[in-house]
């Protein structure tokens, strides 16, 4: 299971909820060699950290399931249009990333190994067992290195076209007394490659959640936020249903 490109947690429900989670690893395979120092796998340039540990929490529960990344976003970034150079980064946020200065069939090679079957096998998911609600969960730093001023919020929603599910959870997250950004810290209009791949052509709904990352550190925080999701995304899923 090493080499295999995402993972599946719990059991995937017809209308139960699936959480999809690009970046939820930091997993570089032996026989890739980024040309960084160690250190930097730990920090959100090569993972969304906290999201796998929430999604694992919530796919115990009945009707949850997760499919979640199994290599870091340095490897191969899922969230990003295969043809776009920053599917394979040659660098984040100020990071030289020096192993993936491919040539074409190296890139080719990158792709066919991990972004191909990761898209594919999330849209078979989707398509032989279709959630009521697909949460797109994220993270995102406090601070950026190459911005000034720390990010105020606690969490963010993000969305493209289809704000259905983003309406309905935006005023119930503030109601947990939370900081929340709606299409903050940044647009979903421009980043939100996967939702746009598999949910948004089928009129699937999703819910777009971009945690900051000190909120999802420790076990403890982890625990709350896998709780607090699984009601928003229930009651969600409830009310797109009506």
């Amino acid at each position: 299971m090493k080499d295999v490109p995402y993972r599946i947690l719990g059991t995937p429900r017809f209308g139960g909820i699936l959480i999809v989670s690009d970046h939820a690893s930091n997993r570089v395979p032996e026989d890739i060699d980024l040309g960084i120092d160690p250190a930097l796998l730990e920090q959100h340039i090569a993972i969304d950290i906290g999201v796998g540990a929430v999604g694992e929490i919530m796919a115990r529960r009945e009707g949850v399931a997760a499919f979640q990344g199994n290599v870091s976003r340095l490897v191969c970034d899922y969230n990003r249009d295969e043809h776009a150079p920053s599917a394979i980064p040659i660098a984040s946020d100020g990071h030289a990333i020096p192993g993936n200065a491919l040539d074409h069939a190296g890139h080719q090679a990158r792709l066919d190994r991990f972004f191909r079957p990761y898209h594919a096998a999330l849209a078979a998911l989707l398509e032989e067992v279709p959630p009521a609600l697909t949460l797109s969960l994220h993270s995102f730093t406090p601070h950026l290195a190459t911005c000034d001023e720390p990010w105020p919020w606690h969490v963010g929603v993000l969305y493209n076209r289809d704000d259905r599910a983003a309406r309905i959870a935006i005023p119930m997250l503030a109601a947990e007394g939370l900081a929340v950004g709606d299409q903050e810290p940044y647009s979903g209009v421009l980043l939100n490659e996967s939702m746009n791949r598999h949910c948004e052509p089928e009129g699937r709904p999703y819910l777009g959640i971009e945690i900051r990352q000190d909120q999802v550190t420790t076990p403890e925080q982890q625990l709350v936020w896998a709780g607090r999701l699984h009601r928003i995304c229930n009651a969600v899923a409830l009310k797109l249903g009506e």
